[in-house]
């Protein structure tokens, strides 16, 4: 959270000591891994386990994880170990799907597998993993199991969502309608992005996570994934931290898309599938830029941009009323001020 997320007044002591936590975030996470001591293999093994974490990053899922525990009673602190290991989290996935998508970027440097190779690119991913698993398992706080619980249930459904895109892409599927992507995203993105962080939250506060939570985070995590996406699609976005126009070398199904083919003439429609429908290394940049063209001119980047401003509406007023029921006014405010930082974003 940096100073102020929705541009609003100064950061009252609280949010102040929420920023200098989530500022511990990077160290954090690497605390999780082994050091590279040494010049042999193994040590350039360790090395490459940091690679990620150490390029950066803004911590969304762990800074919102530390203000939904201060807003369920809890000190914060008390959760930096959980946010750190659902950051590793964010970070060994990244791995992966770098190598299941065929990215050539990743925060401004070559995805890992463009270093190293695929293998052990996979095996670096994996020894995150664990390391993920026993920073969880080394507590002994009285909420060790809901948490370990939590983790669980989270890759699993993330996993669950990856298996859709990735389905979708290697199926050569262009059917994949609204509907469709935000079951795909609700999955893949909105748990651990969203719900994850607020559950967990609550869980190092002693507290039941609220079942609104769910549907909350779902809304507000397919706005996030769908903001993404546009700003995938938006030239000079320097900032950003991807590749422009990543999605539509790597075959990405988007809600952008989904709009495209449904507006776009049966010509126009048919071009842009043929663009798309080839492996990344057999498109060209003009011919990306042709079909980005065709998706700016079925408006479809602004459709999905109101499609995302309703879906984070919706999430926003539900995530309050559980809010509401079970949290103080002040202590929720800098969650509130998070949320609307996470969804409403240029970069």
């Amino acid at each position: 959270m940096s100073g102020g997320p929705a541009g609003g007044p100064p950061p009252d002591a609280a949010t102040e000591r929420l920023e200098a936590l989530g500022a511990r975030l990077p160290g954090a996470v690497l605390d999780l891994l082994p050091e590279p001591v040494g010049d042999d293999e193994v040590a350039h093994f360790a090395a490459l386990q940091r690679s990620y974490p150490a390029r950066g990053g803004k911590g969304l899922r762990g800074r919102l994880l530390l203000a939904a525990a201060y807003a369920h009673g809890a000190d914060p602190a008390d959760a930096l170990p959980v946010a750190a290991a659902l950051e590793l989290f964010q970070n060994w996935v990244l791995v992966h799907d770098d190598v299941e998508d065929d990215s050539d970027e990743r925060r401004g440097a070559p995805a890992l597998h463009r270093e190293v190779g695929v293998p052990v690119a996979i095996n670096v991913g994996d020894a995150m993993h664990v390391a993920m698993w026993r920073a969880l398992l080394a507590t002994d706080a009285p909420w060790r199991d809901a948490v370990l619980h939590e983790f669980a249930t989270t890759i699993a459904r993330t996993a669950e969502g990856q298996h859709l895109d990735l389905a979708w892409v290697s199926e050569g599927r262009f059917d994949v309608d609204a509907a469709a992507y935000l079951a795909m995203v609700e999955r893949k993105t909105a748990i651990y992005t969203v719900v994850a962080p607020l559950r967990l939250g609550a869980h190092v506060a002693g507290t039941p996570p609220d079942e609104r939570f769910e549907a909350a985070g779902r809304a507000l995590g397919a706005a996030f994934q769908i903001r993404d996406d546009v700003l995938n699609l938006e030239p000079d976005r320097g900032a950003y931290g991807k590749e422009f126009a990543g999605d539509l070398y790597e075959g990405k199904r988007t809600l952008i898309l989904a709009h495209a083919f449904e507006r776009l003439a049966p010509n126009d429609a048919a071009r842009l599938q043929a663009l798309l429908n080839r492996p990344r290394r057999e498109k060209t940049d003009a011919e990306m830029r042709e079909a980005h063209a065709l998706i700016v001119s079925a408006g479809a980047l602004a459709s999905a941009q109101a499609t995302a401003e309703t879906l984070a509406a919706e999430g926003r007023a539900t995530l309050l009323a559980a809010l509401e029921a079970h949290t103080d006014a002040s202590r929720r405010a800098p969650l509130v001020a998070w949320i609307d930082a996470l969804v409403d974003r240029d970069a």
